[in-house]
């Protein structure tokens, strides 16, 4: 445990206070949170499971979706039991373990769409040379590249608030443990801390974010080139996307690229990207891919008909 610490939990003060208001939304993320498992594990068994779906950018799909079931396990398993009773507390070392694996599946995501951006810049803007830059090889190491970057952004998120002291307060007004809330509750000044937690959340959270729309902007301009066929099949997965991308940063963005400091909107807006963004993904990405949707429709038939 952290040094000089008289804190061995944390209460969360959760979304509302209300009782009524709790049940109706244990309801409704018990509902999202099923929905989730069953929409990425889908994915991920539909790609596994279809020879037609043997490209690069369906080894990172599945991927994503993958990150996103383990993702959405780090948080809302904990938010649906904790609506069910009056404290709502978690360990010091829970909340830590929280901590880490939130900010580990959370940059590794971020790697991911880096990645799948670069996947449909070269098929688009190479697309002869497509199978031979992105080849298995390529791909895995890619993978373990992000891996290795949402490790190192995890971990020093987390040794930054374990050592800070904390000797008193521990109530917080969130339903989850993450960074400004901690730094807010130690007992010494974190306003320099704060600049390493803008630094290593929130300037590569704005710089990736820039980045992936330059990117999308350039592919989108060089389909000028390209048959109508071809524009209309490349519009439709880059839009696809563009709107995860957009999802999954803009709150990030306004979580942690700023100075440290707790509003009461943060616990609602953090809501969008531990709930809500996991859960549209694979609606996403299923809805607006024609190949996608034929391969669950072949392996239900099979399914069925067996």
């Amino acid at each position: 445990m952290g040094q000089s610490n008289n804190v061995t939990e944390f209460i969360f003060m959760g979304l509302t206070q209300d009782p009524d208001g709790q049940k109706a939304l244990f309801v409704l993320f018990s509902l999202t949170y099923i929905v989730t498992m069953m929409g990425n594990l889908l994915i991920a068994v539909t790609v596994i499971a279809s020879p037609s779906l043997n490209s690069p950018m369906y080894f990172f799909l599945a991927c994503l979706s993958l990150l996103d079931a383990f993702y959405c396990n780090t948080i809302s398993p904990n938010l649906i039991i904790d609506l069910l009773y009056n404290k709502k507390s978690i360990s010091f070392n829970a909340c830590m373990v929280q901590l880490f694996v939130e900010h580990l599946f959370g940059g590794v995501e971020v790697f991911l769409l880096v990645f799948m951006a670069y996947d449909r810049y070269v098929a688009i803007c190479k697309p002869l040379h497509y199978l031979t830059i992105m080849n298995q090889q390529v791909c895995f190491r890619l993978l373990l590249v992000a891996w290795v970057g949402g490790m190192t952004h995890s971990l020093i998120q987390v040794l930054s608030v374990y050592n800070l002291p904390f000797c008193g307060p521990n109530v917080i007004d969130h339903f989850m443990c993450d960074m400004n809330p901690l730094l807010g509750l130690a007992c010494t000044d974190t306003y320099f801390l704060g600049f390493t937690v803008i630094a290593n959340g929130g300037v590569i959270c704005v710089g990736i974010f820039t980045f992936l729309l330059v990117s999308y902007g350039i592919i989108l301009n060089s389909l000028k080139t390209h048959s109508q066929e071809e524009r209309r099949k490349a519009l439709s997965t880059c839009s696809s996307h563009i709107m995860v991308v957009v999802c999954f940063f803009a709150p990030c963005i306004f979580m942690y690229a700023r100075p440290v400091s707790n509003f009461p909107i943060d616990k609602y807006i953090a809501v969008f990207y531990t709930v809500i963004s996991p859960m549209l993904n694979p609606l996403i990405y299923t809805l607006r891919n024609s190949e996608m949707k034929n391969s669950i429709q072949k392996i239900w038939y099979k399914m069925l008909t067996r």
